[in-house]
């Protein structure tokens, strides 16, 4: 159950204006920046799955990489192998990846910290080798990947791209709402008290095990769509797509934006996607400036300088002040 004062009118007007935002932008870009945007969409899908489990949970992961695979791939599959329309998989590929998750959860139980964190990447690492694997080579591509068409427009006069864009976000959209109020509950409170305290909680009658595998289950379901949406953007996956940097691009995301919050899930996909294009911009300004890495490299650093808690934690600090009372 949600608390009745936790919903108030100022949230309402801020995820309100959020979502309007986020609607107009289409109207005002080209094509391919609304291509991007989407891409950086599905980057923050799989990324608010990994604040839930992290920032909320408490438990380390840097093996997301393989449940947005999954997610990708098993769209894929039911697009071109059952000639099933894209967004009709969506369904599926959040039951498949949520069923991944939970199950790993439970081998995770027994491990924490570091040792989670390895565990994590051992499957990172193992799926796209699992993706090659030839006994599979039918139904995922192999090597070569699959390739597909992108979802037909929504409506008339959309292009496909400002159309794969208002689904995505509307996903998006809806998934922080559910987030929210997940968090706002009383599950959501026994989530975040594991976190704080596991003993505490287990004595107070909190079921960690099972909250644990749920929320690894739900951490990945999200990840999953995130994945096939990132499919959809590209009309195409292969098993080199989703390799390890992919994990590691998400918890950078998750950082950055602010593991520890529901937008900040939005501004990490955003920082990933747009803060290596305009790395690579400033690179090509002179052969003087470090090539694009060296600078996307320093700009993390200057990020977690200036901003420790992250994008959505630094805009938090500036409202807290803008709010306390100045000093006569």
């Amino acid at each position: 159950m949600i608390r009745p004062n936790a919903l108030t009118p100022k949230l309402v007007l801020s995820f309100g204006a959020l979502v309007v935002l986020g609607c107009i932008v289409p109207l005002i870009v080209e094509d391919y920046d609304s291509y991007q945007i989407t891409v950086a969409f599905s980057y923050g899908i799989a990324i608010l799955g990994l604040n839930i489990l992290t920032g909320y949970n408490g438990q380390f992961s840097i093996g997301h990489s393989a449940f947005f695979a999954i997610g990708a791939y098993t769209a894929a599959i039911m697009i071109t192998h059952f000639g099933w329309h894209p967004y009709a998989t969506l369904p599926f590929v959040a039951i498949a990846a949520f069923m991944v998750g939970f199950l790993f959860g439970f081998p995770a139980l027994r491990l924490e910290g570091l040792y989670l964190a390895l565990a994590t990447f051992a499957l990172a690492v193992a799926t796209p080798q699992i993706l090659k694997v030839d006994a599979l080579e039918e139904w995922t591509g192999g090597v070569q990947g699959l390739f597909f068409d992108k979802p037909d427009p929504i409506m008339g006069g959309m292009s496909i791209d400002q159309s794969l864009y208002y689904v995505t976000w509307i996903v998006f959209v809806v998934l922080m709402a559910l987030t929210w109020a997940l968090l706002h509950s009383r599950s959501g409170r026994a989530i975040m008290a594991i976190r704080d305290n596991p003993i505490a909680a287990s004595t107070m009658g909190i079921n960690t095990a099972l909250y644990k595998t749920t929320t690894f289950g739900i951490s990945a379901m999200f990840a999953g769509l995130g994945g096939a949406f990132f499919a959809f953007a590209n009309a195409f996956v292969s098993p080199d797509t989703f390799n390890f940097f992919i994990a590691v691009y998400l918890l950078v995301g998750s950082v950055v934006g602010g593991i520890v919050s529901i937008p900040g899930a939005l501004l990490g996909g955003l920082f990933y996607v747009f803060g290596q294009e305009y790395a690579e911009e400033v690179s090509n300004l002179s052969e003087l400036i470090p090539p694009p890495w060296v600078t996307f490299g320093i700009f993390l650093i200057l990020m977690m300088y200036f901003a420790p808690f992250g994008i959505w934690g630094l805009i938090e600090r500036g409202m807290a002040r803008l709010k306390r009372p100045s000093s006569s």
